[in-house]
């Protein structure tokens, strides 16, 4: 498979008058065409603020790329003008954005909405085309088209974020972004809008980024896995070596321990002990040291480095390292 997308190196910072937030610190991945990566983490991991990148979509006034390059179909999308960059955003990258009770706009139909990102990419935008591929589409995720001239508020969350879904893949694009898309629906809907998500990757060809705290959802429909901490990827693999892998960072060990098992009776779960650590006062050393039941004097004193632990299962812990245990 070709290399889609690669990002190296990645540093992003949110800056206001009196705090600098490090949300990104040295992020760097590929993605091949076809490929689904799973990025999982507690809230605060620079997740998000990764797609947003990618996306272009940092809000001016705080947000800063300050260091990296994201490649992408072999152009580097940070060195794009603006106009060309929204040329990409639709056609070519489409998003999921997170919240599908405010990701619509409440005053237009979600027939206009769909119709908008057709109206500025597709190759036909007569109103004709246009609204046949928007009935496409509705079809496509469960939504009659009958519905198209009624308003977010006349859907359920579920039936939102299937409209969400069908904005993002309007102009079948080559890489969809899937921000927590199933966060505020209940099991059942969830369970649904996987599925339907999952076909329609098989019918258009797309690679994915899904953007979870669901290690469930990763397992379900992920090839790699990227576990985020404080900005950082500090375990990255395919989805057989982080969930039947035998050697792991201890914050993967730590997110494993706080869901439930099936196959272990225990009375209580196992949460990793206190807080993720402030963006804007970030430890000297290994990020997860303070939490860490491993912590050695050398991860109070210098960030690990990336140790390749077998084949495409990279960890970035002393534990790993020559001089660690």
């Amino acid at each position: 498979m070709d290399e889609l997308l690669r990002v190296e190196d990645l540093w992003v910072e949110y800056v206001t008058d009196t705090v600098v937030n490090k949300a990104v610190n040295g992020v760097s991945f590929s993605l091949k065409a076809g490929e689904n990566l799973g990025f999982v983490g507690e809230t605060g991991a620079g997740k998000t603020t990764t797609a947003l990148s990618i996306m272009r979509l940092l809000s001016r006034e705080v947000g800063k790329i300050t260091n990296g390059h994201i490649w992408f179909r072999g152009q580097d999308l940070l060195a794009l003008r603006e106009a060309e960059m929204r040329m990409i955003r639709g056609s070519q990258i489409g998003m999921i954005f997170q919240d599908p009770m405010t990701s619509l706009n409440p005053v237009i139909t979600v027939g206009a909405q769909v119709a908008e990102v057709l109206k500025y990419h597709a190759e036909d935008n007569s109103k004709a085309a246009i609204d046949k591929r928007v009935d496409e589409l509705l079809n496509l995720v469960g939504i009659p088209p009958a519905r198209k001239n009624e308003y977010p508020h006349q859907f359920s969350g579920g039936m939102r974020q299937r409209i969400v879904i069908a904005i993002a893949i309007a102009c079948n694009p080559v890489l969809l972004i899937a921000d927590e898309p199933t966060t505020a629906l209940d099991v059942t809907i969830q369970a649904q809008v996987l599925e339907m998500m999952e076909e329609l990757r098989r019918q258009i060809n797309t690679s994915m980024i899904m953007i979870t705290h669901d290690l469930g959802i990763v397992a379900q429909v992920c090839d790699k896995v990227a576990v985020t901490y404080s900005g950082e990827i500090v375990e990255y693999g395919s989805v057989e070596d982080i969930f039947e892998g035998d050697k792991h960072h201890p914050y993967t060990v730590g997110l494993f321990g706080s869901i439930p098992d099936m196959t272990h009776v225990t009375k209580r779960l196992t949460p990793i002990p206190g807080q993720m650590t402030d963006p804007s006062r970030l430890p000297q050393g290994c990020k997860f040291h303070p939490r860490c039941g491993h912590c050695m004097e050398i991860c109070k004193e210098s960030n690990p480095p990336v140790i390749e632990v077998s084949e495409g299962h990279t960890i970035k812990c002393h534990l790993f390292s020559a001089g660690g245990a």
